[in-house]
């Protein structure tokens, strides 16, 4: 790192760009100080055989806890990296945790996941003065996230509630979330987080809505697919609408002319990922027979992240860090423009650290197309009587 950009002070990072997966994490976990780590978050690239990477982190880790998931990109203190194992470590001194494996997630069993969760949460007994968050990685092909998110931030009341949805690279057909020295699929980790450090949630993505509206005449909820729009086949509707033919729809067109739903007196994006056969289209989140649709715009990303990005702690100081959680389609739409390299650059300056998502979680809602991110502050001194 140069020097104007110090490394976090409260979190460690450990980056491997080796192929082999053994030979990745004894890289990684290398790099690493485990004697005063509580748990390390990994964050895995494609490529990577998983059962080596697990039998890999468990005999290496020290029985030092780790949970993370497949991802369609990191960030690393690089920036945006599409082939670097990430590895997080939280130091016990600032963070404690507790951990819960969901699974399955389809069907969800809702009102058993809310009682095993409120139990989860008893038992990890509060420290005075710390502060308390969960952090929630999920299966991003289970289709089951707004379910999940709701049932979580029912349960655990004022506690927030972030995370993204685990992806493999822009293939989408598996995705795996890390816990008890296994990967899992069809499940969601959960983790209870204390800290000593101040924090701040943050959640922004960069579109407005148009004037262009369209109602969901025909889908199939339980799939996130959409067969009619407007009374029309989707994708030709949709095509349509954002002046392409349809055979050149792709995730880079996706990216750039997002859905957006109202909830509230808020726009979140529900986000396409793909066209599949009979003229269909496969969102990445929840979508029912009569939804109305908006077309989105996109305000100018660089100076949006920037001003997002540039928040304070009480002590007027930026983060020390932000674990952040960024939608691949906001990754796509960035290369499209080739802005990867700005957009590192900012991710740089602002110590953020994570992954590209199939789909974020923020404030009890599932979205799509946003960046998700918990901002860490130094406490400063601390009198206690």
């Amino acid at each position: 790192m140069a020097p104007d950009r110090p490394l976090p002070r409260f979190v460690r990072i450990a980056v491997s760009y080796q192929t082999e997966a053994a030979a990745a994490v004894t890289e990684a976990l290398a790099m690493l100080d485990l004697s005063d780590t509580c748990f390390i978050l990994a964050f895995m690239p494609e490529g990577l055989v998983l059962d080596a990477v697990a039998q890999a982190l468990e005999e290496g880790a020290g029985g030092v806890p780790v949970f993370g998931c497949t991802t369609a990109g990191t960030i690393t203190q690089e920036g945006y990296e599409t082939g670097a194992l990430l590895l997080l470590a939280f130091p016990r001194e600032h963070f404690r945790c507790a951990s819960m494996l969901i699974s399955p997630l389809k069907p969800l069993l809702m009102k058993s996941i809310a009682s095993e969760v409120r139990s989860h949460a008893v038992r990890f007994r509060r420290t005075a003065g710390w502060n308390r968050l969960a952090l929630i990685f999920a299966d991003g092909l289970a289709k089951q996230e707004e379910m999940l998110v709701a049932t979580l931030e029912a349960a655990l009341g004022e506690v927030p509630v972030f995370g993204g949805s685990a992806g493999d690279n822009l293939a989408f057909k598996e995705t795996f979330v890390l816990h008890d020295g296994r990967f899992h699929s069809n499940a969601a980790v959960l983790l209870l987080v204390e800290t000593d450090l101040e924090f701040r949630g943050l959640g922004f993505d960069h579109f407005l809505p148009t004037d262009e509206q369209m109602v969901v005449t025909h889908a199939l909820p339980e799939e996130r697919l959409v067969f009619e729009i407007n009374g029309a086949p989707a994708a030709l509707e949709y095509a349509r609408i954002v002046g392409v033919p349809v055979e050149r729809l792709s995730p880079q067109v996706f990216a750039e002319n997002p859905m957006l739903v109202r909830q509230n007196m808020n726009y979140h994006v529900r986000a396409v990922h793909g066209a599949p056969s009979s003229h269909a289209l496969s969102f990445l989140g929840a979508i029912d027979d009569g939804l109305i649709l908006t077309l989105g715009r996109g305000k100018e990303i660089l100076e949006t992240l920037e001003h997002e990005l540039d928040v304070t702690g009480s002590q007027e100081a930026p983060p020390d860090f932000v674990l952040g959680f960024d939608c691949v389609l906001r990754k796509l739409e960035i290369e499209q423009k080739q802005l990867a390299p700005a957009v590192s650059e900012i991710f740089r300056r602002r110590r953020v650290l994570g992954f590209n998502t199939y789909g974020e979680q923020h404030c009890g809602v599932h979205v799509n197309q946003t960046f998700v991110g918990v901002a860490f502050f130094d406490p400063g001194r601390r009198d206690f009587a």
